[in-house]
């Protein structure tokens, strides 16, 4: 199983996310000064991946270029979910660490067993939703960062078919997939939506295949929600634009990059780090966007011409604004309603996100 697992069924995501939240309670007391607070991280990929392990490495750093001397930080990286990644996670509190962030969803029962068993330690699970007093959750809006790039990717096309290349059908990259296409289809009511499953989060053979499989279907730009920078370098290679996924990967400007979803994790992670040292660290789950700063819009291009680029940037600018990227009248695939006029969608219905939406032709993988 790779991170965000499909045993994340949709259902299971909309039970847990219709719990009551935990009270909120500080754990622990300050760290004394001249003592360092020891913080573990475990990673799915390598840390030179580019894309997702790469930005969650880019937070480790920042603790320590933050804090300096008070902290002390350690990473275990390409840790596969399942038994390795509880032994992983037992390893780094075994070694003192107070504080452990554990950066893929597929490590989420890894990261509740631990925890019991280390009552003393304080764990960070990203995308996931099981907590403990013990076990935080933080999570980003990726759909919010789709929408501005779908605005480009439909005023830029110029076969009018785009492409996504899909790790595996679950809430996070449906909510994804969707807003692409909704916020393409504004912009450009001719355009097509073709999907391909890589069934991986990192493994650059695989999502240079499926780029070039889209690239066969006559699709000239490329989304991707894959942790490598093989779709870019097949783009580079044959032709077209992509965007950079999770980091900036700005190896690739001006084009065939011409923007990036940038996941950033760091002041999340300094500011949990800090509420460790003064002991005011509580369980909780949180999930950021655009206005939150945690979902960054990397710089858009040269290669992109004016009026899309300000078409664009308008799109971010009114999503930091309050607007929401699923806004009605939308339906779903089938024709049935979802969204009625101006209405929005809840927090947990977007966590069960498992439908495309009328107008995409691909089908969802069972």
């Amino acid at each position: 199983m790779n991170r965000r697992t499909l045993l994340a069924s949709a259902a299971a995501l909309a039970l847990m996310a219709m719990l009551p939240p935990l009270p909120a309670r500080a754990q622990g007391t300050p760290i004394p000064e001249g003592e360092k607070l020891k913080v573990g991280f475990i990673y799915v990929g390598p840390v030179g991946d580019g894309g997702w392990s790469y930005q969650h490495d880019l937070g480790r750093k920042a603790i320590e270029a933050h804090f300096g001397d008070r902290v002390e930080t350690s990473y275990i990286e390409n840790v596969p979910e399942g038994a390795d990644a509880e032994r992983a996670l037992t390893q780094l509190a075994l070694a003192g660490n107070k504080l452990i962030f554990a950066t893929s969803f597929g490590f989420m029962d890894a990261v509740i067993n631990t925890a019991a068993k280390f009552p003393d330690v304080k764990f960070e699970h990203a995308t996931g939703y099981k907590r403990a007093e013990n076990v935080a959750t933080y999570d980003a809006r990726f759909y919010e960062g789709r929408a501005v790039m779908g605005t480009i990717a439909g005023m830029m096309t110029k076969t009018n078919k785009i492409g996504f290349i899909g790790s595996f059908p679950i809430p996070e990259v449906m909510q994804g997939i969707n807003s692409t296409f909704i916020h393409a289809r504004k912009v450009n009511p001719d355009v097509e939506l073709k999907v391909v499953w890589a069934y991986t989060w990192f493994d650059p053979a695989k999502e240079a295949d499926a780029a070039s499989a889209l690239l066969a279907e006559g699709v000239d730009v490329i989304l991707q929600h894959t942790d490598s920078t093989a779709p870019l370098a097949k783009l580079q290679e044959k032709g077209g634009i992509g965007f950079g996924q999770a980091s900036d990967m700005a190896a690739f400007k001006p084009t065939p990059r011409v923007s990036a979803i940038i996941d950033n994790w760091e002041p999340y992670y300094i500011k949990r780090v800090g509420e460790v040292l003064d002991g005011t660290w509580a369980s909780h789950g949180v999930w950021l966007g655009i206005k939150d700063g945690e979902v960054g819009i990397g710089e858009i291009t040269e290669a992109v011409p004016a009026e899309v680029k300000a078409a664009a940037e308008a799109m971010r600018d009114q999503i930091a604004g309050g607007y929401h990227p699923f806004t009605g009248p939308l339906n779903k695939q089938d024709g049935s309603a979802w969204l009625a006029e101006g209405q929005t969608p809840t927090d947990e219905e977007l966590a069960s996100m498992d439908f495309f939406v009328e107008g995409i032709t691909a089908q969802i993988p069972r």
